[in-house]
C-alpha cells in the first residue's frame, strides 16, 4: 500500500512539473527536422503526419526484413507517433514510454531512436540520449538530421564546443538545413548570453 501512495505522489509531481514545461513546435523540433527529410509514401496522410523509418546505411549488415511504412508513423496509434505527439504536448516522461517500445519492437527505426534520444534529452538523461543517438547512427548512419538533433543535445548541457563540431558536421553533409541553420544560430546566441538552452 505504502508503494501505491509514493508512485501517486511520484506521478503528481511529474504531472505539476511537465503541466510548465514548453512545448516543441518550433524550429528546434527533432520531428520536424527528421521527418522533413523523409519522402512521403504513396497514398499516405499529409506531410506534415507522414512518418518512417530511415534507411539503413549502405553496409550495414543484414538485419530483420525491411518493415513496411505502414508499420511505423502512418498509424496514430502506433508507439512513433503516440510518443511524437506526447513530445509536441511536452510530455517527455511519457514520449519516452512510446519511444522505448517502439525501439523494442523495431530496433532498427532510427526515427525512434532519434524520438528517444530527444526524450531522454528534455528530460535531462543525457547518458541515456547519448546511447540513443548511438543507435540512431548505427541504424542509419550520421545522417544531417541525427547530427543536428546531437548537436542541439549538446547544446541543451551546454556543451559548446561539441554543438558546434557536431552541427557543423551536420552542415557539411546538409548546406543548405534551415533546421541546421537555425541551431548554429541559437549556438552563437547561447555562447553570447553565457547559458545552456532550456
Amino acid at each position: 500500500m505504502r508503494v501505491w501512495g509514493v508512485r501517486v505522489a511520484v506521478a503528481a509531481v511529474g504531472l505539476v512539473w511537465l503541466a510548465g514545461c514548453e512545448t516543441t513546435s518550433g524550429p528546434d523540433n527533432p520531428f520536424r527536422k527528421l521527418t522533413d527529410s523523409l519522402p512521403a509514401f504513396p497514398a499516405a496522410a499529409p506531410a506534415d503526419d507522414v512518418t518512417g523509418s530511415i534507411e539503413a546505411r549502405p553496409g550495414t549488415p543484414p538485419g530483420p526484413p525491411p518493415l513496411s511504412p505502414e508499420l511505423l508513423g502512418s498509424d496514430p496509434h502506433d508507439d512513433v507517433s503516440v510518443g511524437k505527439k506526447y513530445f509536441r504536448q511536452g510530455s517527455y516522461g511519457l514520449a519516452e514510454r512510446h519511444f522505448r517500445l517502439a525501439v523494442e519492437r523495431h530496433p532498427r527505426d532510427a526515427e525512434a531512436w532519434v524520438g528517444l534520444a530527444a526524450s531522454y534529452d528534455r528530460l535531462k538523461r543525457f547518458d541515456l540520449a547519448d546511447r540513443s543517438y548511438a543507435q540512431a547512427i548505427k541504424v542509419a548512419g550520421p545522417t544531417p538530421e541525427i547530427l543536428n538533433n546531437q548537436g542541439f543535445s549538446y547544446m541543451l548541457r551546454g556543451d559548446y564546443a561539441r554543438a558546434r563540431s557536431t552541427l557543423r558536421a551536420a552542415q557539411a553533409r546538409d548546406p543548405e538545413n534551415p533546421y541546421i541553420q537555425n541551431n548554429l544560430r541559437l549556438l552563437d546566441e547561447s555562447q553570447r548570453k553565457g547559458r545552456a538552452i532550456n
